[in-house]
């Protein structure tokens, strides 16, 4: 227990030495909240994220105590190398959740405090977020009014994409990391993904859906699975991006892979 309770501190105490609209986490929080309205909350992010968030407070002075300044100059040397490495990793050790599961499947890519269900689109609570967290990764909170998402393995997205561009399907925004390609679809109930899975003769199982209840990290996100980028932007500038019908997306999907064989394995 005294493990967790050290390890939520830190995640509670997360600061950088930025004005809040320095932070391009902010910058687009703020765009999908209250420009698109998208609702929106931090992830708890990695714990490399949250040791070098505190290391910002003690180049701040925030800490003045004797002891402080000793560890300042004995850090120095460490916290240059975690810079050289990149914020996902360490160098020579494995991405580590910042959460208290030792396991997580999905470092840094989940909320944790707050909870999905605190999403919002909130311009207030955004910016109290984004201000004490400035690296949190921002997470969509999939279904209701906002988009829901399909999602497949990056080299079978890759070449779906190139399918459907062949096909003329239209397309909206597509987020894409190191692992997974996520198409943003209209949002859909599970009645309706239900029926319309029923209807295929097959479909691959490394497709996945997040629909109501479920989340999407979102550009300029940085999660254990590395940087979250936009595969297809939403055009710059523009009111809220259209979305295709999930009906349209899987129809297309399915058919791409399974018509070129080049469904991912089963995940």
């Amino acid at each position: 227990m005294r493990e967790i309770l050290g390890r939520r501190r830190r995640l509670l105490s997360w600061r950088v030495g930025r004005k809040p609209d320095q932070s391009p986490a902010l910058l687009a929080a703020l765009t999908f909240a209250t420009a698109w309205r998208w609702p929106v909350l931090p992830g708890v992010g990695t714990d490399d994220q949250v040791r070098r968030g505190l290391g910002a407070l003690d180049t701040l002075g925030t800490r003045t105590d004797r002891q402080s300044d000793t560890r300042k100059r004995s850090g120095r040397g460490a916290r240059k190398a975690a810079r050289g490495t990149g914020a996902a990793e360490l160098r020579g050790a494995p991405v580590r959740c910042a959460c208290p599961d030792p396991d997580c499947a999905f470092p840094g890519a989940h909320p944790l405090d707050p909870g999905l269900l605190a999403a919002t689109t909130d311009e207030r609570m955004v910016r109290w977020w984004w201000t004490n967290r400035p690296g949190a990764p921002v997470l969509l909170a999939t279904g209701g009014r906002a988009p829901c998402a399909v999602s497949l393995p990056a080299v079978a997205g890759a070449r779906a994409l190139a399918a459907l561009d062949k096909a003329g399907v239209r397309l909206g925004p597509v987020v894409a990391t190191q692992a997974r390609v996520f198409i943003l679809v209209a949002p859909y109930s599970m009645e309706q993904l239900g029926a319309l899975l029923y209807a295929k003769d097959r479909v691959p199982g490394s497709l996945r859906f997040h629909g109501d209840g479920g989340y999407v990290a979102l550009p300029p996100s940085e999660t254990g699975q590395g940087q979250v980028r936009w595969e297809r932007a939403p055009a710059p500038g523009s009111a809220t991006p259209w979305v295709p019908d999930v009906q349209a997306v899987v129809d297309a999907v399915v058919d791409a892979l399974t018509r070129t064989g080049v469904s991912a394995p089963e995940l």
